[in-house]
């Protein structure tokens, strides 16, 4: 029988995030770790991981744990193996948050054979959730919750699914307009068309999912990608909000009450808000679905 979301608050319940390291990310776990939540960050980097992880336990409210995870997101089999870790350590999961992501200005290849933007926006979350969804389900209620974005309108034609790859997309390698953007928009799409698939897979089960825009935030995203990139960027922030702002529709879908989160919403601005056209296509929803447990090996 499923457990009904009663007086929820995050305080107490175990967090998982990736990219907290920086950003929106690392704005949501000081505010998380402030209101109670005991932590678990995947990040790639130790060192960084392991600073961000003691001042996160210096906000913490008392009692409240910081655990740090290691793990390639570009990688299937670190994917697989920090999964086991999770499952190892905590016996307990009530929140997933998949925050991290990367844009690229060329196309580049994991070591699984994949295109990277792709492989890690997209498909990181999904294998990691479906790796983790047992525990979770067993510790429902329960939260999945992905950061998407409002560039997932920049996938004029939606999901290219003839070219997974982007052999062809990175033909226009403007980062600005051509087809890096192209493609982290495919990806922040499949963002929404799989968190409202999953939604209706998880009914009755005690996981919800959700996802959300955090809006043009000023943070170091998209950095390494050239002067062209730097620049455009640089001219953004004068747009732009802080990552606090940025974060704060993420800490309330963690920390909200059950009847203002609507299974497989996409949130900006905590108010739920309709994606584009292209995210709402039931069809290429399931076909997505589809392709991703056949490009992870999962299946629910």
């Amino acid at each position: 029988m499923m457990t009904e979301y009663t007086n929820w608050t995050v305080e107490g319940k175990y967090v998982m995030i990736t990219g907290a390291t920086s950003g929106i990310g690392f704005a949501a776990a000081k505010e998380l770790a402030s209101r109670g939540a005991n932590l678990g960050i995947i990040a790639r980097n130790p060192i960084k991981a392991n600073e961000v992880a003691a001042e996160l336990k210096a906000l913490a409210r008392s009692g409240a744990t910081v655990d740090v995870f290691i793990a390639d997101l570009s990688s299937q089999q670190s994917i697989r193996e920090v999964a086991k870790d999770i499952l190892q350590r905590w016996p307990k999961l009530e929140v997933m948050i998949n925050n991290a992501g990367a844009m690229y200005d060329t196309r580049k290849m994991t070591v699984d054979g994949i295109e990277m933007t792709w492989a890690v926006n997209h498909l990181a979350p999904c294998l990691l959730t479906m790796l983790l969804l047992d525990r979770l389900k067993a510790s429902g209620p329960a939260r999945i919750i992905t950061t998407a974005s409002h560039g997932h309108k920049m996938a004029r034609v939606g999901i290219r699914f003839e070219d997974l790859n982007a052999n062809k997309l990175y033909s226009f390698p403007n980062i600005v307009f051509g087809g890096a953007s192209v493609r982290y928009g495919e990806t922040k799409l499949a963002n929404i068309m799989f968190t409202a698939e999953l939604g209706k897979h998880l009914e009755g089960t005690g996981v919800r999912t959700a996802c959300l825009d955090p809006g043009l935030v000023s943070t170091n995203f998209n950095q390494e990608n050239g002067w062209v990139a730097r620049l455009t960027m640089s001219v953004l922030k004068r747009f732009s909000r802080t990552a606090e702002k940025g974060a704060e529709t993420l800490v309330w879908l963690a920390d909200c009450d059950e009847a203002l989160m609507i299974n497989g919403g996409y949130y900006k601005d905590q108010q739920l808000t309709i994606p584009s056209a292209h995210a709402q296509n039931v069809s290429n929803a399931k076909r997505l679905w589809n392709v991703s447990m056949e490009q992870t090996g999962v299946h629910l």
